[in-house]
C-alpha cells in the first residue's frame, strides 16, 4: 500500500474491502474548485469499505493511503458472503456486530471533523489531526509536507506554517523539510480541543481491543 495509492474514487463501485495493518487510509473529499478536505482516517482499528457494507456500493468520497504500510484486501463477494443472510453463506456475526460497532465509532469521527473544521482554530485542528495520525501507527514521526497537511485540513499552507511553529516553539513538535516529529505528546494533547477526547472516547469505548 503505497503512499497516494487510491483505493476507490467517489462514485465509483467498490470492488475489495482493506483491513490495513500498518498503513493508514484518509478518507478525502473533492469539490469542484479543486480543494480538499479530509472526513475521516482509518488506520488497523477499522476497514476501508463501509459502502459494502451498508448496501450502498459507493461513496461520495476518494480513499487514498496517507501512509504507507500494509493491508489485508478481501474481495467483494466474499465480504459480502461473510455479512448478508441471503447470500447463502454463514453469517459471521462476531464479524458483524463488530463492523457495526465500527461504523458507528467512524460516524463520530467524521461529525467532530466537520464540527472541529467549523469552529475551532487551525492550531487546535492540527494538534488533533497530528495526534489521530500518531494514535493509528507505532511512530510518533509523520512524513508529509505542510502543502499536503494543508490539503488535509482544507486550508491555506501559510496557515499550517504558524500553528505547526506556535507548537515547534512550544516544543511540542519538531518539523523540519517534511518530517514531524511529536517530542512532548502530553503538552500536545494540553493544546488539542475537546474533539480529539471525543473520538477517542468513543473509540476505545466500541473497539476496546
Amino acid at each position: 500500500m503505497p503512499y497516494g495509492k487510491v483505493l476507490y474514487e467517489s462514485g465509483c463501485e467498490l470492488r475489495y474491502v482493506y483491513f490495513p495493518t500498518t498503513c493508514i487510509v484518509s478518507k478525502v473529499y473533492w469539490i469542484e474548485d479543486g480543494l480538499s478536505s479530509e472526513l475521516a482516517l482509518v488506520g488497523s482499528e477499522g476497514f476501508v469499505g463501509l459502502a459494502l457494507f451498508m448496501g450502498g456500493g459507493t461513496m461520495t468520497h476518494q480513499a487514498v493511503v496517507s501512509r504507507a504500510g500494509s493491508s489485508y484486501r478481501l474481495r467483494r463477494s466474499l465480504f459480502l458472503q461473510a455479512i448478508n443472510c441471503h447470500s447463502g453463506g454463514d453469517v459471521d456475526q462476531t464479524l458483524f456486530l463488530l463492523l457495526l460497532r465500527y461504523t458507528q465509532a467512524m460516524m463520530t469521527q467524521i461529525t467532530q471533523t466537520a464540527a472541529c473544521n467549523r469552529h475551532h482554530s487551525i492550531y487546535q485542528q492540527l494538534s488533533r489531526w497530528i495526534l489521530l495520525n500518531i494514535d493509528r501507527q507505532s511512530s510518533n514521526e509523520l512524513i508529509l509536507t505542510q502543502d499536503c497537511i494543508a490539503n488535509r485540513l482544507g486550508v491555506r499552507r501559510e496557515s499550517i506554517t504558524a500553528a505547526a511553529g506556535k507548537l515547534q516553539q512550544k516544543g511540542f513538535i519538531s518539523y523540519t523539510r517534511g518530517h514531524l516529529s511529536v517530542l512532548n505528546r502530553p503538552g500536545l494533547e494540553s493544546q488539542v480541543c475537546e474533539c480529539y477526547k471525543v473520538v477517542k472516547t468513543e473509540f476505545d469505548r466500541l473497539l476496546p481491543q
